[in-house]
């Protein structure tokens, strides 16, 4: 069974003959450990998309399932639970907090995650490591460059160990060079195992991914894969079954009592 199935995803704006689709019913699979690269013009629907697969977009009509789990059947709070568990987001703007450290930002998403400071501070300096800031951790924003605030931003991302990383638009504040060495960075990471899913302008940037999705128009008009066995691909540690399943149980295993 395929990690994420998108069935006849619809959004629209608006209602009646002014209504809107910018996503018009729109179905694919993607298989776990895959980086899918989403290209298309602006307001083709690709940042909408991701959204909806990010748990943050209901859609018109349509279902969303990811690792066997129906994420717009969740009620907010079960959803919630889905995006921090399931989910790291990497987005143009790096969206740092500027009077907090590095490794203060990268802990910002364990604030509601039971366990203790010190155990929380020991994942942000290993997701710190993994992105090769660890040296600049108590560093305020304003004293690191663009390309090493990206990076904080996808330590931020990956601190939970999501299996899935959504980016949208990256590199699209950073110079050639920069957002070359953040490809390189996703592009290891999934190698190590992540599932991620770009949103990107660039062709350069897309040619890291290993399938390519071209929106237009809010439909999907090509989907093609530059690999098409995911066994050929590196991986590192992957989730245990066991794991991937209490996981499950946490996040959807209340839905009986809403």
């Amino acid at each position: 069974m395929s990690y994420i199935v998108a069935d006849n995803l619809v959004k629209k704006y608006g209602d009646g003959e002014t209504a809107v689709s910018a996503v018009d019913d729109i179905s694919f699979q993607i298989q776990e450990r895959e980086f899918v690269g989403i290209m298309g013009e602006s307001g083709a629907g690709k940042s909408t998309l991701l959204g909806m697969m990010g748990a943050m977009n209901a859609p018109t009509s349509g279902r969303l399932i990811v690792d066997d789990i129906d994420v717009y059947g969740l009620n907010q709070e079960q959803r919630a639970d889905f995006r921090r568990e399931f989910l790291g987001f990497v987005f143009q703007s790096f969206h740092l907090v500027p009077y907090l450290t590095v490794i203060e930002n990268v802990m910002l998403p364990l604030t509601v995650v039971k366990t203790k400071k010190k155990k929380k501070r020991s994942m942000a300096e290993d997701s710190l490591a993994q992105v090769g800031l660890l040296g600049k951790a108590y560093r305020l924003p304003s004293q690191i460059s663009g390309g090493e605030k990206e990076r904080v931003a996808i330590a931020r991302a990956i601190v939970n160990e999501p299996p899935v990383l959504l980016a949208d638009e990256p590199t699209g504040n950073l110079d050639t060079k920069t957002s070359q060495e953040i490809m390189q960075l996703l592009r290891r990471l999934n190698g190590e195992g992540m599932t991620i899913i770009m949103v990107t302008h660039s062709p350069e940037c897309a040619g890291y991914a290993l399938r390519i999705m071209q929106v237009t128009d809010g439909k999907l008009v090509e989907d093609s894969s530059k690999i098409r066995s995911i066994e050929k691909w590196p991986k590192k540690e992957i989730e245990s079954e066991t794991l991937r399943n209490q996981k499950r149980m946490q996040v959807a295993g209340s839905l009986h009592t809403g």
